[in-house]
């Protein structure tokens, strides 16, 4: 638990346990890394129930009987101090990277739904409501398409970036997370970093957002690209927007596994300002999505870094006595 926490005591699931060090001994936040490496997940694992649901058996019992090698104290904090800083680190740059989603969204409200303002005698009547004049009701489809560029396996190398639904979070307008191109076997959509991908497969995910690279992706994935570099911002935030959500979901086919189409996607009325206001939006929300993609890839650097230290300074193969240096 942080030692900063806002509450003094907690409550837990009777599906959860918890220990306390002799702080003489171990410092709480390296025995929670331990838990985290491989080496302590092996351990954790070691006598994991093999039937029903996968659990500890006896676990307050059993976590007594794990052995571990302990440095001294100082360095297990040294080592807790590197790991720690590494992970703050991640937790800070993700948390920009929500709060500029949250201003690009907020903008877009206040663009391009609220019309902020725009007095009442400048509004018009359409088939939306009421609407600025010198705006005009069109389709999605007018400012955005979708490039059909199939790849089959066997032109895809392994080295390849790949992001299938499960790669992709949901309610995010810049995505974080892929795999390799290894082992395909089906055919895939090539996409450049910059382009929009929907999830096509059960819309209502909500899985949509701008992808950091280049590479292919699954066929239940929709790659969408601006008409024209200005209007990127307006696609975005409508593609990640509830109600173009909810409309592809409610126009979907399929009743197991529901699917939209680009074809009804590029239906969706939406209301478009003259190109000079679309543009001005694009400037502030182009440098917030790049910020948001520098900070991704700078995360998944600190992450890997995280993750070779960690098995390593906990095994002891790498040792700490004012800098590392290895055993």
């Amino acid at each position: 638990m942080p030692h900063n926490s806002q509450y003094e005591r907690y409550v837990i699931s009777p599906l959860r346990f918890y220990l306390r060090c002799d702080l003489s001994k171990a410092d709480p936040v390296f025995i929670s890394y331990f838990f985290h490496s491989s080496e302590g997940q092996h351990k954790l694992l070691a006598n994991a129930s093999q039937t029903g649901v996968p659990s500890i058996a006896r676990p307050s019992s059993y976590l007594k009987t794990i052995e571990l090698s302990l440095p001294p104290l100082k360095e297990q904090r040294a080592i807790s101090h590197i790991l720690g800083t590494l992970d703050d680190r991640i937790a800070n740059l993700r948390q920009t990277n929500a709060t500029l989603e949250a201003i690009a969204q907020a903008l877009f409200k206040s663009w391009f739904v609220d019309f902020d303002g725009v007095p009442p005698e400048d509004m018009q009547e359409s088939e939306l409501g009421l609407i600025p004049k010198e705006w005009r009701v069109g389709t999605f489809g007018d400012v955005a398409e979708h490039p059909r560029r199939g790849v089959q396996p066997e032109e895809i190398e392994s080295s390849t970036p790949y992001i299938a639904l499960e790669h992709m979070p949901r309610r995010c307008i810049a995505l974080s997370d892929w795999g390799m191109a290894v082992g395909l076997e089906s055919n895939k959509h090539e996409f450049k970093r910059g382009e929009i991908l929907f999830g096509k497969l059960r819309p209502y995910f909500h899985k949509v957002g701008v992808a950091p690279i280049d590479g292919v992706c699954s066929t239940d994935i929709v790659v969408i690209t601006p008409k024209s570099p200005a209007w990127f911002g307006f696609v975005l935030a409508h593609a990640s927007s509830d109600p173009f959500v909810e409309y592809t979901n409610a126009g979907s086919t399929g009743t197991k596994m529901p699917r939209t189409s680009w074809r009804e996607m590029s239906r969706y009325a939406v209301v478009l300002p003259p190109e000079s206001i679309a543009t001005a939006f694009n400037e502030q929300v182009q440098q917030m999505v790049e910020k948001i993609i520098s900070n991704i890839h700078e995360v998944r650097t600190l992450a890997a870094l995280r993750d070779t230290l960690l098995p390593k300074l906990i095994s002891g193969k790498l040792r700490f006595h004012g800098r590392i240096h290895e055993s």
